[in-house]
């Protein structure tokens, strides 16, 4: 049961995201060991808490993409204030802070689980699409001629690449997301020329893949391969939009294992990206 006392929002560190990371964990959302610094490097200024006296309650990352555009994820409060009003006020306090912080009209976007998505509805957002998660085991295929591991000299057609596929310039994010420890990073190249990428990303169980990015289902399928032939034997796990008829086909001829869904919801007009080049989103906490 909640307790009274007095409630305030303030600017979490480091620290602060790394608590709210752990409260992830222990609520089997399977983030990765090192997913909070590379949150916070992202947008320093774009996590909040919500915090009764000095005890943090409950908080979530409202970040923002140089103005252009903003994502509302890791939103989490403490079982013990759950349903009880705060968790609602802070998603307004959060939803309200990003607008401000944002250029006058620019899209909100998140990714919220089917139990909240008529709250999220009701707080403004609309579903573009809906995202599931599949899991598969990693086994060994033959290596794809096409496929090599990502090196400092792929970095400026892999931004390129990746702004026609998220949207929106996101080379801070991408500095240290392509740094991971424990993770691989894979590009495709197809005739010489830049056609994919993927990060396969330590998770606290097994791995995800996040991005999955690629020019067509032929070049996506090699890159899943080779993302599960660096996994032999582990947890595989893959977030795809379903709006994307090639990427179902993909996780179907593979045998992966439907775990959850969310749906892509945005808070202003949809980005206008190919979504057939998406096979996998990066994450639900950055988009």
């Amino acid at each position: 049961m909640a307790q009274s006392g007095e409630i305030t929002f303030k600017k979490l560190d480091l620290e602060g995201l790394k608590t709210l990371v752990g409260w992830a964990k222990e609520e089997d959302w399977n983030p990765g060991p090192y997913d909070a610094e590379v949150f916070y490097s992202a947008d320093p200024d774009g996590h909040y808490g919500l915090f009764m006296e000095d005890e943090m309650i409950g908080g979530g990352s409202i970040v923002s993409y140089n103005g252009d555009f903003g994502f509302m994820g890791l939103f989490i409060m403490l079982p013990a204030y759950r349903s009880v009003g705060l968790g609602k006020q802070l998603w307004f306090m959060r939803r309200d802070l990003l607008r401000a912080r944002l250029k006058p009209n620019a899209t909100i976007g998140m990714d919220g689980v089917l139990a909240m998505q008529d709250f999220y509805t009701k707080g403004g957002f609309h579903i573009a699409f809906r995202d599931e998660r599949y899991q598969l085991t990693g086994s060994e295929y033959k290596p794809h001629p096409s496929v090599s591991s990502f090196t400092t000299e792929d970095i400026n057609e892999l931004i390129q690449f990746d702004l026609e596929c998220f949207g929106f310039d996101r080379k801070a994010f991408l500095s240290q997301w392509l740094k991971l420890p424990e993770s691989k990073v894979f590009v495709h190249r197809s005739e010489g020329r830049f056609s994919g990428y993927a990060v396969l990303r330590k998770a606290n169980i097994g791995y995800k893949i996040g991005p999955l990015f690629a020019a067509d289902a032929m070049a996506a399928e090699q890159l899943y391969q080779t993302c599960l032939s660096a996994a032999p034997g582990l947890m595989v796990y893959l977030d795809i939009p379903v709006c994307n008829r090639n990427a179902v086909e993909l996780v179907k001829k593979h045998n992966a294992t439907y775990v959850f869904e969310c749906a892509r919801m945005y808070y202003g007009k949809a980005p206008e990206i190919d979504m057939e080049m998406v096979y996998g989103i990066t994450t639900f906490e950055l988009g």
